[in-house]
């Protein structure tokens, strides 16, 4: 394991003002995004569309990597790049999904466990050669009647501890992810209890794998009211509550934490990471952004799988890079949208 390697990369990665664009949907995820637009979920449309998101001009400037799965790692532009290597030529860089998704946790089949731990090392030895410098596994924690187990959490934060150790082997930054979930109408109170009860967790078993806390970074959800919850919680309470989870069980020597959007709307997703940022502007750790559909969504609405509307496309994802740039410092208002498209 090269630490300075390791290290350099996870400081790259949540270099000042930039973030990370998740664009590792699965084929089946994915699928349903291009059919909301009317498009058929072949292997070219989900190239081309990538493309469209990795190709934009000037993004550079806000985004500096960019998380992938296993078909578009190894796909290649118009001009025939191979994506990481043009991705590579503008400074950002290239990540790969490498769990197998999350499947019913024996004996608890109402909480899921990640799997894709088989045959890893290898895995990461190959997408390693083929451009990647980190990965990301997500791990799913549901919040319900009984819900979450000490079991599901103690599995879930095992997985990820020896996924991390593995990259880390390789030479990959690993983004450690336990998600816990927005779905139910559970409060607030109850999600911070559980992200703390995660978070406390996922360290511990990282520490017993003896990962290395500089050359990681942390995508957490946000300490936020269920969907369903009848009181929700207004943006600065979402700040105060996320930044205090935190602190409380987030080491100071983890470089960088960045927030995944898990299913916030775009504006939304955006608002609260300006409020930490603007709240807290001492933390021991970067706080951005690793977002994916918050990112990604009024793009492909703008692009709707048209050649003729590709710069549509490209100019609504600059605008929620540069959005979500300036939040990185708090310096986003609202007023910014109204420049929506304009690069």
């Amino acid at each position: 394991m090269n630490e300075d390697t390791l290290t350099t990369t996870a400081r790259a990665l949540v270099a000042p003002n930039k973030g990370i664009l998740a664009a590792d949907e699965s084929t089946g995820t994915i699928a349903k995004r291009l059919a909301s637009i009317k498009v058929e979920n072949t292997e070219e449309a989900r190239r081309s569309y990538r493309q469209m998101l990795l190709t934009t001009p000037g993004a550079e400037a806000f985004i500096s990597g960019v998380i992938m799965y296993h078909e578009t790692l190894g796909q290649r532009t118009d001009a025939g790049v191979p994506f990481p290597a043009a991705l590579s030529e503008r400074g950002i860089i290239s990540g790969i999904k490498v769990d197998t998704g999350a499947k019913p946790l024996a004996l608890h089949s109402d909480e899921k466990i990640t799997e894709g731990l088989d045959g890893l090392r290898d895995r990461l030895t190959d997408y390693r050669e083929r451009g990647a410098r980190f990965a990301k596994w997500r791990a799913v924690i549901t919040i319900g009647d009984g819900t979450p187990s000490e079991a599901c959490i103690v599995a879930n934060a095992h997985a990820l501890a020896r996924y991390a150790a593995l990259c880390q082997e390789a030479e990959l930054v690993p983004i450690v992810e336990p998600e816990v979930l927005m779905d139910g109408d559970h409060s607030i109170d109850r999600c911070e209890e559980v992200t703390a009860r995660t978070l406390g967790e996922v360290f511990t078993a990282l520490r017993r794998h003896d990962v290395l806390l500089e050359g990681i970074l942390l995508k957490p959800n946000m300490v936020i009211s269920g969907k369903g919850c009848a009181t929700q919680a207004k943006v600065d309470e979402v700040a105060r509550r996320t930044v205090r989870c935190l602190l409380r069980h987030v080491p100071a020597a983890v470089p960088g934490v960045v927030f995944l959007s898990g299913g916030q709307d775009d504006v939304t997703a955006t608002a609260h990471l300006n409020a930490m940022n603007r709240l807290h502007a001492d933390n021991p750790w970067e706080l951005s952004f690793s977002y994916g559909r918050a990112l990604q969504q009024s793009a492909l609405s703008a692009w709707g799988g048209k050649a003729d509307q590709l710069g549509a496309g490209q100019k609504a994802f600059f605008h929620r890079a540069k959005a979500n740039s300036a939040a990185r410092s708090g310096r986003w208002d609202e007023g910014l949208e109204k420049t929506a498209g304009k690069v």
